[in-house]
């Protein structure tokens, strides 16, 4: 079954750049102009991933991935900003929001093929595995992608949910950033040093 994709994005040049390439590369892709319309589709149609601009009409593209990432049915969706905001405050704003990648306009198409890619990979692998671990009243299933605390589940996006299982798995361990980064976001990721930071807060 093809991986499907959900763009939203308000530039139709953009939208149909993407569709066409994602289509080509055997993407199913649905494509919505607005944060409202974007939201609405994510919900009913459930889309494997979400490419999402920031600066959309109806509703901004940071208060999309706040609702998505609140909504039991949509929190796990991989989500990939895109936009045209490159300041490294704004990166940091996206990924704190919810954002498992962040990507700025204007961008290589074959480079955010890639970045997709590298997101499946990561949640693949991450499904793959099938062991439990539990340390200090925090329980991790790798199978499931579930965390816990007591009977509570944890809403963590993907990144977070790695970082988390990195660091339970090897308890007592000092790790720098690099290291942190790669447990997280994978080796293909390219993002600034401060981009951990903002995972470590959140957990």
């Amino acid at each position: 079954m093809a991986t499907k994709v959900l763009i939203i994005e308000d530039d139709r040049s953009i939208a149909d750049v993407l569709a066409y390439n994602l289509k080509k590369a055997g993407y199913e892709v649905l494509i919505s102009r607005d944060g409202q319309d974007g939201l609405h589709q994510a919900q009913l149609k459930l889309p494997d991933l979400v490419i999402l601009d920031l600066m959309l009409p109806v509703i901004e593209g940071l208060e999309v991935c706040r609702r998505l990432r609140a909504d039991p049915a949509t929190q796990k969706l991989l989500i990939l900003m895109l936009t045209a905001k490159a300041e490294e405050s704004d990166q940091v704003v996206g990924l704190s929001m919810g954002a498992d990648d962040y990507v700025t306009k204007p961008f290589s198409v074959k480079v955010l093929l890639e970045r997709l890619k590298a997101l499946e990979r990561r949640n693949k692998a991450a499904a793959d595995e099938s062991d439990v671990v539990s340390t200090r009243g925090i329980a991790i299933d790798r199978r499931r992608h579930v965390a816990t605390t007591g009977d509570q589940p944890l809403q963590l996006t993907f990144s977070e949910f790695r970082l988390l299982d990195t660091l339970i798995r090897q308890p007592g361990r000092a790790f720098t950033r690099n290291e942190l980064i790669s447990a997280a976001l994978g080796d293909e990721a390219m993002v600034l040093e401060r981009t951990i930071d903002v995972h470590v807060g959140a957990l």
